[in-house]
């Protein structure tokens, strides 16, 4: 029996169908996973009814065949690297997913978050917390120079790269389903961004035990809060965990099937000769060991160790400075007997007092009133 809920969501889908409107992630319910995509990607139901603005006369246009940049001029120095770098990042993604990709692609790149919304489809404005969208659908991707919220900014190549991908998967499954962390995961591997606050992120995740199941993260992915950054580190590293070099073909071998139709779980229980559950549990391994130690070099026990390391570097320190002073007194000691004639290393040297001794008894002595007095 369909729920109050469900008939509800359904009835909006239908709606949404009918009028060309973008769905809102998660709409259509739990039992319609595809409509959950990752935030900065718009799931437009009937594309061809969106009315894409044109770009503005006043931008500036690079046709490089299969992708095309439009940006304002003031822009170029910051685009340049991204049309630069454009055929390399096509060629690592079509190489990683073993699929061609990326047939036809425009990049649109504003100035502000909210130029960058004149821009898109008026059906289907950006989300207004980020600096790219890409519309899968339209082959159309966005990006804006500043952060919103702040006159910050962007790193302008990881934003692009990150669109990119998501276009590059939906071209490599030919819009088959896959789970939310793992297009965003992809994505977040490919452009490489955050990696240290990434890093920690897992780290701690793991330390304390709330590193989040992968089902719950399709189901549900987080919005906010802490849980969010754990999804998306962990996304990206389980991602980077499925396309080891041992597991490259595999990884190319599981896109492949997905794209022939099949489901993502079958997909990869087919590929890798193991279920998705298996394989988190094995990537879950590689986690606790990988950070078991690290406690070790955080939190107080680091300034300890800093510490100690502090003490022992001052000490060898002090003993070379005492080996070298010991062996300057030395050559300073045995210039100062070779100046009394003193050369015979077999014979033992002469202290102090019998010097003084020796050299009173050389100064000139007289006689007056029949005694010896010394000459000073």
């Amino acid at each position: 029996m369909i729920s109050a809920w469900k008939r509800l969501a359904l009835l909006f889908a239908l709606f949404a169908t009918f009028f060309g409107l973008a769905l809102p992630a998660g709409a259509a319910g739990a039992d319609e996973p595809a409509l959950n995509p990752p935030r900065d990607v718009p799931l437009v139901v009937r594309p061809e009814t969106l009315k894409v603005p044109p770009v503005p006369a006043t931008y500036q246009q690079k046709d490089l065949g299969w992708i095309k940049f439009a940006y304002v001029p003031s822009a170029h120095e910051r685009v340049a690297p991204l049309i630069r770098d454009a055929e390399e990042i096509k060629a690592r993604l079509m190489d990683e997913l073993g699929q061609p990709v990326l047939g036809k692609v425009e990049v649109r790149i504003a100035r502000t978050p909210e130029e960058m919304a004149t821009l898109a489809p008026l059906e289907a404005p950006p989300p207004p917390y980020g600096s790219g969208v890409a519309y899968l659908e339209l082959k159309l991707v966005l990006l804006t120079l500043s952060a919103p919220g702040s006159n910050e900014g962007v790193d302008l190549d990881e934003v692009f790269r990150h669109e990119l991908s998501h276009v590059a998967l939906e071209d490599a499954v030919l819009h088959r389903h896959v789970p939310h962390w793992f297009n965003e995961g992809l994505a977040i591997y490919e452009s490489g961004e955050f990696p240290w606050l990434r890093r920690k992120t897992l780290m701690d995740a793991t330390l304390s035990g709330t590193v989040l199941p992968l089902a719950a993260l399709d189901r549900s992915f987080p919005r906010e809060n802490y849980e969010v950054s754990i999804a998306y580190a962990e996304s990206a590293d389980f991602v980077r965990f499925l396309m080891r070099d041992s597991d490259r073909q595999r990884f190319t071998a599981m896109i492949e099937r997905v794209r022939d139709g099949q489901s993502f779980d079958r997909a990869v229980a087919d590929a890798y000769g193991s279920d998705l559950r298996k394989l988190e549990f094995q990537w879950r391994e590689e986690l606790s060991k990988r950070f078991t130690y690290i406690p070790v070099l955080t939190g107080g026990s680091l300034v300890w160790v800093l510490v100690i390391g502090a003490l022992v570097y001052g000490y060898v320190r002090r003993r070379r400075r005492a080996k070298a002073t010991l062996a300057r007194w030395e050559k300073e000691e045995a210039a100062s007997f070779s100046a009394v004639g003193v050369t015979d290393e077999a014979e033992p040297r002469p202290t102090l007092e019998h010097i003084a001794v020796q050299a009173k008894a050389e100064l000139p002595k007289v006689e007056h009133d029949g005694s010896w007095h010394t000459l000073h």
